[in-house]
């Protein structure tokens, strides 16, 4: 009989996206479970990272590390890639290392780890990066910093326009203010086609959307097909991911996966850890 895998889950409190588009990803037999803890931001202001250990340790999400353990998951993922970007790859390290104290032996990981190990499984190495509308200047730096840590040669960065309606509003605050629910993939799919043939060098051999709470899922295998290089998101890595790491192991597919070519591939020997 074939073991269900179960994957945990955490999501800051007024993020939508992450369980909507790993469910609807999940194939038959794995299950979802999720565990929220209060946004790290302050209200009304920009984020810019936060200690690892402590956080890991934070009462939120210690509850949650507990919880999703006690429950039995396979692997616990931590949604919220920007600490990971702010922090580089040692907040990774140290968030995990704290994190598992909490977790009952069940392996942690965060989206920054599984995009990383997404970007080296699909020869990723210069790709042009669809940023959140939400994200601002000092978000663009860290993650740029933090690519270049993990390996990556060099990228170039666009960003979803969320349309004059939102003018505005401070990009920091948009997310709060609803614009998590107005993101249609078919426009993540438009805009990023028109940053890719826009740009003066267009020797990308890859498209990273980075953000767990940007809904953008749905543009992973129409832009493949258009432009003929690996899409990667943070959810689709975060499910793509959990899967290798766990006992379930999906099938090998040939050609186009159903959510992206990325699951046709396997996790690189030693991961990215």
């Amino acid at each position: 009989m074939t073991t269900a895998a179960r994957l945990g889950i955490l999501v800051i409190h007024n993020d939508p996206v992450p369980e909507t588009e790993i469910w609807g990803m999940a194939p038959a037999g794995v299950s979802i479970h999720t565990a929220r803890f209060e946004c790290p931001r302050p209200a009304d202001t920009e984020y810019v990272g936060s200690p690892a250990r402590a956080f890991a340790s934070s009462a939120e999400l210690a509850r949650g590390l507990d919880h999703l353990g006690q429950l039995g998951t396979d692997s616990i993922a931590l949604c919220f890639g920007s600490s990971s970007f702010f922090g580089g790859p040692s907040f990774d390290t140290e968030f995990i290392a704290e994190a598992e104290s909490h977790s009952h032996g069940t392996p942690v990981y965060t989206a920054a780890v599984a995009m990383t190990a997404a970007l080296k499984a699909a020869g990723v190495r210069r790709p042009l990066v669809m940023m959140p509308p939400w994200f601002t200047p000092p978000t663009f730096e860290a993650t740029e910093r933090y690519l270049a840590e993990v390996g990556i040669e060099r990228i170039r960065i666009a960003q979803f326009d969320l349309g004059p309606e939102w003018a505005g509003i401070p990009r920091y605050n948009a997310f709060d203010e609803g614009a998590r629910w107005v993101v249609d993939p078919d426009d993540v799919r438009q805009q990023t086609l028109a940053a890719f043939k826009d740009a003066e060098d267009t020797a990308f051999d890859g498209i990273l959307v980075p953000g767990s709470g940007f809904r953008a899922q749905g543009a992973v295998v129409p832009l493949e097909q258009e432009l003929g290089i690996p899409v990667i998101t943070a959810n689709q890595s975060v499910l793509w991911y959990g899967l290798n790491q766990g006992t379930f192991k999906p099938r090998t597919e040939t050609g186009q996966s159903l959510h992206g070519s990325l699951f046709n591939l396997r996790l690189p020997a030693g991961g990215s850890r």
